[in-house]
């Protein structure tokens, strides 16, 4: 039978884990485990011109969800997935992560979180067209409840871990994204038609919000930052700040380029590299994400298990080969599902985080040793 997305499953990406609470959890030792991968992290992103790192992501479920809500239940849960980790043979350490919602550039115009029951937190958007945006009164992302909600988390992770643990950014939304939490997405495509300056306008104001945002955080969280942050691979090793740009991929290339290319590239600029994301095919776009300034890395989904529209592998192989560009590369599945797909996004010439979520650590030990012996053949 054809393998296909389970549309049952909350997160296809999650993993079940008992929550742990910090006063249990051994820090010093999830510290020593981290240190241990930090230097390979360093020469993969540095230095290598190709490789291969393997790393098996584990989502607590509910963080992304209602649970975010507690900073004490978020943490335990998410200690809860660091110490499951380390069952897990890989070469880059999980990390913790703020994450508090997505809708926080909304919270800069005056809107706040709309909570229904189990799910995590969403927006109304208070806008019809990009103008209004511009006339809009506003304030800086810090001073608002959510903003102010997501460094305080900040600081409850890092008072409670004694600085020992890596920890990113909040899940940073590309300013494209952040511009359909402030208007209705099919308002926002008409705005591109109908008023493409006043859009390029209020993309260039919140990309300045985020990044004043991003520099508080990352002046707060210092040496624990783990970048570029929230669904990719993330180390203290690495740099670059990961946006979430899924709306990108339904507007054409050109309208991209002309206004929200540089927006990206500024934050890119500010924070080390600029990192992509989009959920769903963004084959169409390859050219768009490899033109970028800064850019660093790029994520992607490669199983039907991990997104219902996974990108075909043989068309990014030969375009990100020799690129420089990382490939984080996410593919659910067991040893037998997901090793075909990573075999296919493989060449000598390729820079690939492969981005693993088997179940069992034995099928993930499996996993990680025929992906390191292709690489090193």
């Amino acid at each position: 039978m054809a393998q296909k997305f389970d549309a049952s499953i909350r997160d296809s990406q999650g993993t079940h884990v008992e929550p742990i609470n910090v006063e249990n959890f051994d820090l010093d030792e999830y510290a020593e485990y981290e240190e241990s991968l930090l230097e390979r992290n360093r020469k993969f992103f540095e230095e290598d011109k190709s490789g291969l790192l393997v790393y098996r992501r584990v989502r607590a479920d509910g963080v992304f969800y209602d649970k975010c809500r507690d900073f004490k239940e978020s943490l335990a849960l998410q200690l809860g997935a660091l110490k499951a980790s380390m069952q897990y043979k890989a070469d880059i350490a999980n990390f913790l992560e703020p994450w508090y919602g997505i809708g926080y550039i909304a919270a800069s115009f005056g809107a706040d979180y709309v909570w229904e029951k189990d799910q995590a937190p969403s927006v109304k958007q208070p806008f019809t067209t990009a103008e209004e945006i511009l006339n809009a009164d506003y304030k800086p992302i810090a001073e608002t409840e959510i903003g102010k909600h997501i460094l305080n988390m900040e600081e409850y992770f890092l008072e409670k871990t004694k600085g020992k643990l890596p920890i990113s950014f909040c899940d940073i939304q590309a300013p494209l994204n952040m511009l359909s939490y402030l208007l209705p997405v099919t308002g926002l495509f008409m705005e591109i038609y109908d008023d493409p300056d006043s859009v390029k306008e209020a993309s260039e104001l919140t990309t300045t919000l985020l990044i004043d945002f991003l520099k508080k955080q990352q002046e707060l969280l210092g040496d624990t930052l783990a970048r570029p942050g929230h669904g990719f691979a993330s180390s203290r090793a690495f740099k670059g700040a990961g946006m979430s740009d899924d709306n990108s991929i339904m507007i054409k290339s050109d309208d991209y380029i002309d206004l929200f290319r540089e927006s990206d590239e500024k934050i890119g600029e500010t924070f080390g590299g600029t990192v992509y994301h989009s959920c769903g095919v963004w084959e169409g776009k390859i050219d768009m994400v490899k033109g970028m300034k800064h850019i660093t890395a790029a994520d992607g989904a490669f199983s039907i298990q991990t997104d219902p529209s996974p990108n075909n592998p043989e068309v990014f192989a030969p375009e990100f080969s020799g690129s420089g560009i990382i490939l984080n590369a996410r593919a659910v599945g067991t040893c037998e599902e997901s090793f075909p797909v990573f075999e296919k996004l493989w060449t000598p010439e390729t820079k690939l985080i492969a981005v693993t979520y088997c179940k069992d650590p034995k099928d993930q030990e499996m996993l990680y040793d025929k992906l390191h012996v292709m690489a090193d053949r």
